[in-house]
């Protein structure tokens, strides 16, 4: 303690040193002081009222956990959570295999490499509402996906039926159990699966996603040493088993960093909802992310700051859950790459 506190004589003893501390605080005062006033400040407002009911017109009153036991008991947040965990357990191994494909494929030495990595990551630097309008127009049930279909079966003799894709509730375990006489009724919602809708949705957001993870492993890949693949081809490993045992094992850290960050994400989808569905069919698009902004903002009732920020740390707590167990899992054994 003695050897602290003559260190800390010495820095603010000293006149130079003193004007150097002090000159370096000034320098990062503005963000110091940014960073306190609307990410700290805010966080603890949030935090006091959701605790409170708070229509952003009158004084907020306290009403302690009636919030948090209000959103775990109405039936639209954990609506919006089985429809988010599906859009997570679908979506981020998809776009993560995905991602991983592209790399390989493009970390070949072929003609074109450049424009070919250029055209593959060009939907990820447009716009979200961009590309949503973009199949907000394909998916139209006169559009071009449609129009795809139809054609492509008509060339095998098979009549296709023109879907709504932005408008049809039916969940995929619904679509099996049809085709097999069967149904699931409207009151177990939570086992129909994930609706067209939903999986269009899906489809949409691998599409532009995939492309800024495959940047990710393209550089990583770029950084596993040369000599690991000559050694194993000597000793007579094809490339199959040069991915499995060299390529994997080198990505597990980029392979944990986008998961984590896939799943973060994914929980928080919001612009696609938003465009497309407003949560519809049936509630089948409904996240947690669009509730908390409809019931803040009031766009189909009263505004419920309280009830929202409930939900928002509610919904962070669950992302911390599913990122700790990730970091667990796949963290295992990355220390030695």
């Amino acid at each position: 303690m003695a050897v602290i506190a003559k260190k800390r004589r010495g820095i603010w003893g000293d006149p130079r040193k003193r004007r150097e501390a002090l000159a370096a605080y000034t320098f990062i005062a503005p963000y110091l002081i940014v960073t306190l006033v609307f990410t700290v400040g805010v966080l603890i407002f949030a935090v006091y009222i959701s605790f409170t009911h708070y229509n952003l017109f009158s004084s907020p009153e306290w009403v302690g956990l009636k919030n948090y036991t209000d959103a775990i008991v109405k039936q639209d947040f954990r609506r919006s959570l089985v429809n988010v965990g599906w859009y997570v357990l679908i979506v981020v191994p998809t776009q993560t295999a995905l991602a991983i494909l592209l790399a390989v494929l493009l970390n070949a030495p072929i003609r074109g490499q450049r424009f070919f990595r250029t055209v593959f990551y060009a939907p990820s630097v447009t716009s979200s509402v961009v590309i949503s309008m973009i199949f907000w127009w394909l998916y139209l049930k006169t559009g071009f996906l449609n129009l795809f279909l139809t054609k492509a079966f008509g060339l095998i003799g098979v009549s296709f039926t023109t879907v709504n894709w932005l408008n049809d509730p039916r969940g995929l375990f619904q679509l099996v159990a049809r085709m097999f006489g069967g149904d699931i009724a409207t009151q177990y919602w939570y086992l129909r699966g994930p609706s067209v809708t939903w999986m269009a949705i899906m489809f949409q957001n691998i599409f532009t996603t995939a492309p800024t993870f495959m940047v990710m492993f393209l550089a990583a890949l770029q950084d596993i040493p040369p000599s690991l693949y000559e050694a194993a081809a000597i000793d007579g490993a094809n490339k199959w088993h040069q991915f499995w045992k060299i390529t994997l094992p080198m990505l597990r850290p980029i392979i944990l960093l986008v998961v984590v960050l896939g799943t973060i994400g994914t929980f928080q989808i919001f612009d696609q909802v938003k465009i497309l569905t407003g949560g519809g069919p049936l509630k089948t698009t409904l996240t947690p992310v669009f509730l908390i902004y409809r019931d803040a903002l009031g766009t189909t009732g009263p505004p419920r700051m309280g009830f929202a920020a409930a939900m928002a740390f509610l919904l962070a707590g669950i992302i911390f859950v599913f990122t700790f167990i990730q970091r667990r899992f796949i963290e295992r054994g990355t220390e030695q790459y």
